[in-house]
């Protein structure tokens, strides 16, 4: 992400005004996952909200959500610990993940609406921009609306809320380094890619570009340098 004075841009959560508590959990989340907040760093709930521009009754409050679902640990008069997450784990998040998002999305291509797809082409486009601008926190964010967006229109509202689970606990450290050498830009466009194959009814397409799309997790976006 782009660094500023101001710190980063806080989500705003669907149609109503959300709290501070909402948008400070949902940031930090998204920092963990485009490794801007590191494993085994520990981080005061005072630094956190003078970074995301709040009081530090929310960052603690968010970062206690945060603490249930295992993403940092609390440190005893020190602040909050984030979890480090193996290989393994990430490797099995990304199989679990692939067997989940892969036949359903591409499932879509002979159920989904017209209307419904063509609606996420915004999101699409704001993960384009995103990457881009060299956001990371608004290009995870966006991220996750658009896929979770996809899968929400196969009807399942549980495999909605596990693929959730499973991208909030996934690791992409390398986003930095594709951002600094301008790589960033051409995997957004692969969201596109995606929802202008479904628009197309071609479903063999679909899985072409999200097994490539997903292959990222554990490659181009794992770790700086590759």
């Amino acid at each position: 992400m782009n660094a500023n004075a101001t710190g980063p841009v806080l989500p705003v959560l669907g149609s109503r005004k959300p709290s501070h508590r909402e948008r400070v959990a949902e940031a930090l989340r998204a920092a963990l996952i485009a490794g801007e907040l590191r494993p085994g760093e520990v981080y005061s709930a005072p630094g956190l909200a003078a970074r995301f521009g709040v009081s530090a009754t929310p960052v603690r409050e968010a970062m206690l959500d945060l603490a249930k679902e295992g993403l940092v640990d609390t440190v005893p008069n020190k602040g909050f610990r984030v979890t480090a997450v193996s290989d393994r784990q990430l490797d099995e998040y990304t199989h679990i993940r692939s067997l989940i998002e892969i036949p359903t999305t591409a499932g879509l291509a002979t159920t989904a609406d017209a209307v419904a797809l063509e609606a996420l082409r915004p999101v699409a486009e704001e993960i384009v921009t995103a990457a881009a601008a060299g956001d990371l926190i608004a290009y995870v964010k966006a991220d996750l609306r658009f896929h979770l967006g996809l899968l929400a229109l196969a009807g399942n509202a549980h495999l909605v809320e596990v693929v959730r689970d499973l991208r909030r606990r996934s690791r992409l450290y390398g986003l930095t380094a594709l951002v600094e050498q301008g790589r960033l830009r051409a995997s957004a466009e692969e969201h596109l890619e995606i929802l202008d194959a479904l628009l197309a009814r071609d479903e063999e397409a679909v899985r072409g570009v999200l097994t490539r799309h997903l292959g990222h997790v554990r490659g181009l976006w794992a770790a700086p340098g590759q």
